[in-house]
């Protein structure tokens, strides 16, 4: 069986110390903003685009550019991290659904959620996570999302947005 694999760009929102998680209802798990990538965006952009549908806010991302360009290359803002998730995992082992994750982290003014679009998740169903309320609730939390939570708190307190 062939695995199937789609692009997608993630960003872990942060305000005032906390990042952004929404319960995520088809999948059952506590997600930061994200999704597919459109066939004509960048990462960064649909990184841009899916906070402001998921949550009403435009992101700063903390994504720099690298130095290499050329009259026929340009190097694109620097996910936090790059990952491969299995998505759809079959009983004997197979995976036939994964996900190509850009990851970034971001900063926002506010913590108001209210989103843009009408297909999203509610803004009852968010909540601010801090890194101690990450590593608390690490129980009912992917391990993936409290190492993200906590590393992308740290990188938004700590530096201003490239």
């Amino acid at each position: 069986m062939e695995t199937t694999r789609h692009f997608v760009a993630t960003v872990y929102v942060v305000c005032d110390g906390a990042t952004a998680l929404h319960d995520h209802e088809r999948l059952g798990m506590w997600l930061p903003p994200g999704g597919h990538l459109d066939r004509d965006e960048l990462p960064h952009e649909a990184a841009r685009r899916e906070v402001r549908e998921e949550t009403g806010h435009d992101v700063d991302l903390l994504a720099p550019r690298g130095d290499l360009a050329s009259p026929t290359v340009e190097s694109l803002p620097r996910a936090s991290a790059f990952l491969l998730e299995d998505i759809d995992v079959h009983p004997d082992g197979r995976v036939s659904h994964q996900h190509v994750d850009f990851v970034y982290f971001g900063r926002v003014d506010s913590r108001e959620i209210s989103p843009a679009a009408t297909d999203e998740a509610a803004p009852g169903r968010w909540e601010w996570f801090t890194p101690e309320r990450l590593r608390a609730e690490a129980d009912r939390l992917e391990p993936d999302v409290v190492e993200l939570g906590c590393r992308a708190v740290a990188a938004v307190e700590g530096e201003p947005p490239a």
